[in-house]
C-alpha cells in the first residue's frame, strides 16, 4: 500500500470514529456526588460531581443520582424524571431562605430517597411540587422550614396544577412552619391542588412531629377531581391542629381515611373535617392529647367504631359510625 493509501485509510478511521463517538456533553442514566466531588467533573462513579445541581444537568431523563459518601450537596430544581436515591449514606441539603428540592415539569415522576434536609430556621418548603405526575418520598428527613410566610414553611407543599400522586413512607418530618396557635402558617405537608389539579395521597409511616400543623388537605382551590388521601401507621403530633381536611364543590371533594394512626399532643385540634364535600374516616386510631378531639364543620366525619379517643382537653366523637 502507498503512503497516500495508508494516509487515506487513516484518516477515514478517525472521521468514523468521530461519528460514531458520544458527545462529550451526553447525559448518563447514571451519575455521581459526593462530599469532595467537583461539578466539572462528568459524575461519574470515579469523577463525582460535588452538587445535586451539577448531576442532574449531566444525568439524563429518567435516571438516577446516587450518593458515594457523605456531603451538603445543596438545593435542586427538578424538571425532568429523575431518581435521587442516597439509600446507604447522607444526602444532606441545606435551604435557608429557598426551596430545598423544587419540582416543577410536566408528567414527570421523581423518587427521593435517604435525604436529610434542613432549612436552618428561614427556609421556604422543603420538597415544593407544583407540577408533574408523580413524587415518591422514602427515608427522608425534612425539618426547619419555618420562613414567617404564608405562603411557605412546609416540610412538604404539594400544590400540583394537573393531576399528580403523592407517596410518602418511612421518613420523619419536624419543625417545620413559623408562629403558634391559630395564626401559625406551615407545617409538615400541605397538600392543595391549583387550577384543575387534583391529587391522589399515600402518607405510610410517617412522623409528623413538633410542626405548627400535621396534615392539611384542601381542594377549595381546585376545580380539579380533588384530593384522595389514605394514611396509616403515622403520627400527628405537637402542632395546633394534627389532620385537617377540607372541600367545597362536587367536582373537588377530598376523600380521606385514617388507619392506625396516633393524633396526640395537639394544642388546638385533633382533627377537623370543614366543608360539605369533605369526607373523613377513621379507623383503629387513637386521638389523645389534643385540645379538642374532632371537630366536623359541615363535613362528613366518621369512625369504623374501633378507636380510642379520650384524654382531650375535650372529648368530641365523630358524627357516623359504621362497622363496615
Amino acid at each position: 500500500m502507498t503512503r497516500l493509501g495508508r494516509y487515506a485509510g487513516f484518516l477515514t478511521a478517525v472521521l468514523l470514529a468521530l461519528f460514531f463517538a458520544s458527545p462529550a456533553n451526553a447525559q448518563a442514566s447514571r451519575t455521581w456526588v459526593s462530599g469532595v466531588g467537583d461539578d466539572a467533573n462528568p459524575c461519574s462513579r470515579t469523577a463525582p460531581c460535588k452538587t445535586f445541581a451539577g448531576a442532574i444537568s449531566k444525568t439524563a431523563a429518567s435516571g438516577e443520582i446516587n450518593c458515594l459518601d457523605p456531603g451538603g450537596f445543596g438545593a435542586v430544581t427538578i424538571t425532568k424524571s429523575i431518581a435521587i436515591v442516597c439509600a446507604f449514606t447522607e444526602g444532606g441539603i441545606t435551604n435557608p431562605s429557598t426551596n430545598a428540592v423544587n419540582i416543577n415539569g410536566a408528567g414527570v415522576v421523581v423518587f427521593l430517597n435517604g435525604l436529610d434536609i434542613e432549612g436552618v430556621g428561614s427556609g421556604l418548603n422543603g420538597i415544593n411540587f407544583s407540577n408533574g405526575a408523580a413524587l415518591h418520598i422514602e427515608h427522608c428527613i425534612i425539618r426547619g422550614a419555618n420562613t414567617a410566610s404564608s405562603t411557605a414553611g412546609y416540610g412538604i407543599n404539594f400544590v400540583p396544577s394537573a393531576a399528580a400522586a403523592l407517596y410518602v413512607s418511612d421518613t420523619v418530618i419536624a419543625d417545620n412552619g413559623a408562629g403558634s396557635g391559630a395564626t401559625a402558617t406551615g407545617g409538615a405537608i400541605e397538600i392543595k391542588p391549583t387550577g384543575t389539579g387534583s391529587a391522589t395521597i399515600s402518607i405510610d409511616r410517617v412522623r409528623m412531629e413538633n410542626n405548627t400543623d400535621g396534615i392539611t388537605a384542601d381542594a377549595t382551590n381546585s376545580t380539579g377531581t380533588g384530593v384522595l388521601m389514605t394514611m396509616t401507621d403515622s403520627i400527628s403530633s405537637g402542632g395546633y391542629v394534627g389532620v385537617s381536611v377540607s372541600g367545597t364543590t362536587t367536582s373537588s371533594p377530598v376523600t380521606a381515611q385514617l388507619n392506625r394512626v396516633m393524633v396526640v399532643n395537639n394544642a388546638g385540634y385533633g382533627i377537623i373535617a370543614a366543608q360539605s364535600k369533605a369526607s373523613l374516616w377513621i379507623g383503629d386510631s387513637v386521638i389523645s392529647g389534643n385540645g379538642t378531639s374532632v371537630l366536623n364543620a359541615g363535613a362528613t366525619l366518621a369512625s369504623y367504631g374501633n378507636n380510642q379517643i379520650d384524654g382531650n382537653t375535650t372529648n368530641t366523637l365523630p358524627t357516623t359510625t359504621s362497622l363496615h
